[in-house]
């Protein structure tokens, strides 16, 4: 007959190498959180409360991202990234069409609703057409942005579509590394560190081109 104080003996020990185990996770955390703030805060800190004009309304998104970066978490930072730059697109094409100067709040519905029922539904790509055709953008920027970002960026986080990311890597290897589910994602993996910070850098950097030009064209 099993002897209840044994069971009983061996639930506390298993209880308190439970929470053992919970308060070695905290420290380690902990460490780590520590580390990747005395690595990185020099980096990303210039992007907190940072000065944006014109779309303020993308200060917070750009705290998050760089919030993201801080702490690793790249996949993260790409996917508020994609966010950012599809809102960006958008409201740099509403503004174009409102204006940037202020308006009486008793006309905000009249002025932005054309606006928004004009772009406010648009896929990246045709914000990105609309952009250049209005002068928002540059060639070089338009480039970028559909070659490196929609194609590349967009398609491999936005829809999962890894296959087309991975087609950048070359396929010399016997076993097809960009078709096989575990290979695939440390591949995913490797270009996500690598481009996560560089992809966000563009995008904050576009954010203050687009805000230049259109404070140029309402002169």
């Amino acid at each position: 007959m099993v002897n209840i104080r044994v069971i009983y003996f061996l639930y506390i020990v298993i209880y308190e190498l439970k929470i053992i185990n919970r308060l070695m996770e905290k420290i380690i955390l902990e460490k780590t959180i520590k580390s990747h703030i005395e690595n990185n805060f020099n980096q990303y800190s210039k992007y907190l409360n940072t000065d944006i004009q014109v779309f303020i309304e993308l200060r917070y998104s750009v705290e998050e991202v760089a919030n993201c970066l801080m702490f690793g978490l790249d996949k993260a930072a790409i996917t508020l990234t994609n966010n950012i730059l599809a809102r960006l697109l958008k409201l740099s094409l509403i503004y174009n069409l409102v204006g940037i100067k202020p308006v009486p709040i008793e006309k905000w519905n009249s002025a932005f609703d054309e606006a928004n029922r004009k772009y406010g539904l648009l896929p990246l790509g045709k914000t990105i057409e609309l952009c250049k055709k209005h002068n928002l953008i540059l060639e070089s920027e338009k480039v970028y942005l559909v070659d490196a970002v929609k194609k590349l960026i967009i398609n491999g986080y936005l829809n999962a579509d890894f296959g087309k990311m991975t087609d950048i890597l070359t396929e010399e290897a016997e076993v097809k590394q960009k078709i096989i589910p575990p290979l695939q994602s440390i591949q995913v993996e490797n270009f996500t560190k690598a481009n996560a910070s560089r992809y966000f850098e563009f995008v904050f950097e576009l954010i203050g081109n687009i805000a230049n030009r259109l404070i140029e064209k309402g002169k």
